[in-house]
């Protein structure tokens, strides 16, 4: 299996195995990025190689399930930031064909500290779980300099709430 689409199908497999309905946010930094997120659970972490732009790069990820969501944060360093809009046009392909998108709606992501070029972006969509069962995701991929970021939900609904308040927290201070 494709390792990125492996590193995709973990943090996809634990939708819909939230342990509280309760949403305890808290921010949290990725590992050697400048980024902060905000969780709405104590966030685990891993780590894997992954082949994205060319290259076999370093992927970590942080993530956690509440209230019947999965939320993960996902990064690397791609070392030059002229690939950046390849690599998350990359990550992105993987991450929907993962899902088996068949509707997906995209719109421009504001983050002050973002890079421009690319520019951020969300995408909502509708999916498959590897098991054939529905699944919704709403998912942003940016990049500063040459690290690239992608967060995302999944879930079988998924709250504009929600979705806003995880989005609305990633910020670079």
């Amino acid at each position: 299996m494709h390792p990125l689409l492996l590193a995709s199908v973990l943090v996809g497999s634990l939708a819909l195995s939230a342990c509280s309905p309760t949403f305890n946010w808290r921010e949290t930094r990725p590992q050697g990025t400048a980024l902060v997120a905000l969780l709405p659970c104590k966030p685990d972490r891993g780590a894997r190689l992954v082949p994205l732009a060319g290259q076999q790069l370093e992927l970590r990820m942080l993530g956690c399930d509440a209230g019947g969501a999965t939320f993960a944060v996902a990064h690397t360093d791609i070392r030059d930031a002229a690939q950046a809009g390849a690599a998350l046009a990359q990550w992105k392909t993987v991450m929907l064909g993962h899902m088996r998108a068949t509707a997906s709606q995209e719109q421009p992501f504001l983050l002050a500290g973002a890079s421009a070029v690319p520019a951020p972006v969300r995408v909502a969509a509708k999916g498959r779980h590897p098991d054939g069962s529905a699944v919704a995701a709403q998912a942003v991929w940016f990049a500063r300099g040459s690290e690239i970021f992608h967060a995302v939900i999944y879930a079988d609904k998924i709250s504009p709430e929600i979705a806003d308040t995880f989005f609305s927290g990633l910020r670079f201070p």
